[in-house]
């Protein structure tokens, strides 16, 4: 299974983007996917998961009210709406399967993709 992430890209603040993340070889039908964030010189946060079935979201503390986090079942695809973008939104973003469904064993990863936000 591979986890493809794009959508990231050099944006002003206030603007919106939209990442994806594509899952290809496999599915998480019974499990979660989430994306993740890090920026220069700091600890990788969690941003915000779901369970494949939709029925459960939860979000990072620092995003709550900007970030929206959805899924395209027929596409096998995940996606993360930013809004209001900040220079503090700044990082590379990483998609991520959790096998498991629990939304804490995160054990799939794709490649990040960069998000710089100017001010």
């Amino acid at each position: 299974v591979q986890l493809q992430a794009f959508g990231g890209g050099s944006v002003q603040a206030g603007d919106s983007l939209r990442l994806s993340c594509v899952v290809s070889g496999g599915t998480f039908s019974n499990g979660a996917m989430g994306w993740f964030r890090q920026a220069p010189g700091k600890e990788r946060e969690f941003v915000a998961g779901l369970r494949w079935n939709g029925i459960l979201k939860a979000y990072g503390e620092s995003v709550k009210g900007r970030f929206i986090i959805s899924r395209d079942i027929p596409k096998n695809t995940v996606y993360l709406q930013i809004n209001r973008l900040k220079a503090e939104d700044t990082a590379v973003y990483y998609c991520a399967a959790d096998s498991t469904g629990k939304m804490n064993e995160y054990d799939y990863w794709g490649q990040g993709t960069l998000v710089t936000v100017s001010s």
